[in-house]
């Protein structure tokens, strides 16, 4: 399946940024949105899948990636802004309502966009990220409590630090991180808990032969984030990972149920996002379907593109058809 070239992006001006968007085909809309280190790129297979199936397919590079700007101040990164920059996106492209449809760090935004901007959302479908109530304290002292500093989410925390460490090799950094799941989710359950801290930029400085896994996508497609990213930097993503603790204190008292028609697609053997954490998710969000990626990583819609078109088409057709 060879990769798909995106078309040209138009640029909307939304919630005080300029942000490029992808778009192919009419009919009902939705929207793709990416987790890091990604792109709208990182869509490439699903949006002409969705627009030959008849779905208006829109996908956005978020706040701080790609074309789209990055501001200067992290606090501008919030779960706030990132949300008010979609709902905005709607607005000028005269869009009522979309379905949200999210990877990785586009997963958390698009189950936010459901509660913080539930009339412009008329459906949800998570990618390998579930819903995820809040937790009883800061997310950033319950990670390092539990995994130490060298845990990827803690160690981002320094300003400057992890920034300067994904951009010493820009290459290396996608070549480590763009890879198939070198074990299954039952083998690395059994490591030992000391290895199971997830220090990614530590592991970056490793000996390349001895990555387990192979790359997920073609040279051609790697070069392209590579050649942005040595262009825009990794801050404006590692900038979202830097409000953790802000969006956890501003969510305080926010209701947590929703109310569309929702889908999520699992990944077997993602060790970041694994299909146990969906468990229970029913109770926040009745109205759900499942499906599971078997032998997946955590790229799923790079690793397994023409299973999840399946599944999001099917879901899609038979939701918004």
């Amino acid at each position: 399946m060879s990769a798909p070239k995106l078309p040209e992006p138009r640029f909307v001006q939304t919630n005080g940024i300029r942000m490029g968007v992808y778009e192919q085909g009419k009919g009902f809309p939705i929207v793709f949105c990416h987790g890091f280190p990604e792109l709208a790129y990182s869509w490439r297979y699903q949006i002409p899948a969705l627009a030959d199936a008849g779905f208006r397919a829109i996908a956005p590079d978020q706040r701080g990636y790609g074309v789209t700007d990055a501001p200067k101040e992290i606090e501008k990164y919030s779960i706030r802004h990132l949300t008010d920059d979609l709902a905005g996106m709607l607005d000028q492209l005269g869009i009522e309502k979309a379905v949200f449809c999210g990877h990785d760090w586009g997963g958390m935004v698009v189950w936010q966009m459901a509660l913080r901007h539930p009339g412009r959302v008329a459906g949800v479908i998570g990618v390998n990220t579930p819903f995820l109530p809040r937790g009883p304290m800061d997310p950033i002292a319950m990670m390092r409590m539990a995994m130490g500093d060298d845990m990827y989410i803690v160690f981002f925390q320094k300003p400057g630090v992890a920034d300067a460490a994904l951009a010493k090799d820009t290459g290396k950094t996608f070549r480590f991180f763009m890879r198939k799941s070198g074990e299954t989710a039952e083998d690395y359950a059994k490591r030992p808990q000391e290895q199971k801290n997830l220090a990614f930029v530590a592991a970056l400085d490793s000996d390349e032969s001895l990555w387990p896994g192979g790359l997920v996508m073609s040279q051609e497609e790697l070069d392209v984030f590579i050649r942005t990213f040595e262009k825009t930097g990794f801050t404006g993503g590692i900038n979202w990972y830097r409000n953790f603790t802000r969006n956890w204190e501003e969510s305080a008292g926010q209701t947590e149920h929703v109310g569309v028609p929702c889908l999520m697609i699992m990944a077997e053997d993602d060790i970041v996002l694994s299909p146990a954490m969906a468990e229970g998710m029913e109770k926040y969000v009745p109205n759900l379907e499942k499906y599971l990626v078997r032998r997946c990583g955590h790229w799923t819609q790079q690793e397994h593109p023409e299973e999840t078109n399946r599944v999001i088409v099917d879901w899609m057709k038979r939701t918004f058809g």
